[in-house]
């Protein structure tokens, strides 16, 4: 944590002298203690929580590494516009503001103020032939992810999630794990939108072959990004380093989400503090690089849909933290006798 060691004492204590035995609100605890460093105080809040969901296509999808053709990617922005996709209705459920960008998506939608065009190009290119981006779409990218941060931060929001829409980002963000942990490919790949077993060893293959195919791409993580990403992975990736160079807590969601993060945190290690890891995918991959990542998802629901879905079902969990932390009584102040010394 970046707290500073007095402070970190005085935070431990008020959560241990609430009226419990040590340690029985269990993740509660270590959320409350997490936030309450990051934001450097006895007494945290959570204000104006968003989610922002990047949408983009990927040239890889063509190849049939995905259950669903890529035209899925620009009908599901539709009906995130629409308000029924799954992360419109959690949102809604738990007062959470919801924004959308097109980050790359194959089709050119018609101005609305439901959706913010932030689009570098009309998908990535297929990594079997060339690197997904060039470099200045993938530096197009972070900055475009780090304004759109700068401005939710103006609106005075302290926590931040972040979700994704891409038919072939499970591909991107395998390869992403596979080339930056050093992981083969196999223990990394899972099968994404519902892959038949069939289905599944073709994904593999494939894989396997652009790995081969950009055997001698260096493991510096923009240049992993820029080679295997999409772009509202790599946006995500220049937002999340903004959310923490802007001292936000910063809600990961499932697999891609956290290959994003994984770039972002080989670049700017700090952010470790100010990242909460909502949940565990059920993609093949998320559990190994949650445990490379050295870090305790808040919840196991067996989900596997992205769109930001975790962070939402996992923000009242962490406004309870807040609640307990600030209005839950202590042992003195409740009159109640503390365990025997």
């Amino acid at each position: 944590m970046k707290t500073d060691t007095l402070i970190g004492q005085e935070i431990s204590e008020k959560i241990n002298n609430k009226t419990k035995p040590l340690g029985a609100l269990g993740m509660l605890e270590k959320l409350a203690f997490q936030i309450a460093s990051v934001q450097n105080t006895l007494f945290p809040k959570l204000v104006s929580p968003h989610i922002i969901v990047f949408a983009g296509s990927h040239g890889i999808a063509a190849k049939g590494v995905s259950a669903y053709p890529s035209e899925v990617t620009p009908q599901m922005v539709l009906n995130f516009m629409n308000g029924g996709a799954a992360i419109n209705v959690f949102t809604r459920q738990h007062d959470i503001q919801l924004l959308l960008v097109d980050a790359g998506v194959d089709y050119d939608f018609e101005k609305s103020e439901k959706l913010i065009d932030a689009k570098i190009n009309h998908g990535t290119s297929n990594f079997l032939e060339q690197p997904a981006m060039t470099s200045e779409e993938c530096s197009q990218c972070f900055e475009r992810g780090a304004e759109l941060v700068r401005q939710v931060k103006a609106t005075g929001c302290n926590v931040i999630g972040f979700g994704e829409m891409g038919i072939g980002n499970t591909s991107s963000a395998a390869l992403i794990m596979s080339k930056l942990l050093a992981l083969p490919i196999e223990d990394c790949v899972g099968r994404g939108t519902g892959l038949d077993d069939q289905q599944l060893l073709q994904k593999i293959a494939i894989l396997s072959e652009a790995l081969k195919i950009h055997q001698n791409v260096s493991s510096d993580p923009v240049t992993v990004m820029q080679t295997f990403g999409g772009f509202e992975i790599a946006m995500m990736c220049g937002a999340m380093m903004e959310a923490a160079r802007q001292n936000m807590l910063i809600l990961v969601d499932g697999f891609i989400a956290s290959a994003s993060y994984l770039c972002a945190f080989q670049m700017f290690p700090s952010i470790k503090s100010n990242a909460i890891f909502c949940h565990q995918s059920d993609e093949k991959g998320h559990r190994l690089l949650l445990n490379a990542l050295e870090v305790e998802p808040v919840l196991k629901l067996d989900l596997r849909l992205g769109e930001g879905t975790g962070c939402a079902l996992a923000y009242p969990i962490l406004t309870s933290a807040v609640a307990f932390f600030n209005e839950m009584a202590s042992f003195e102040s409740a009159g109640v006798s503390n365990k025997s010394s």
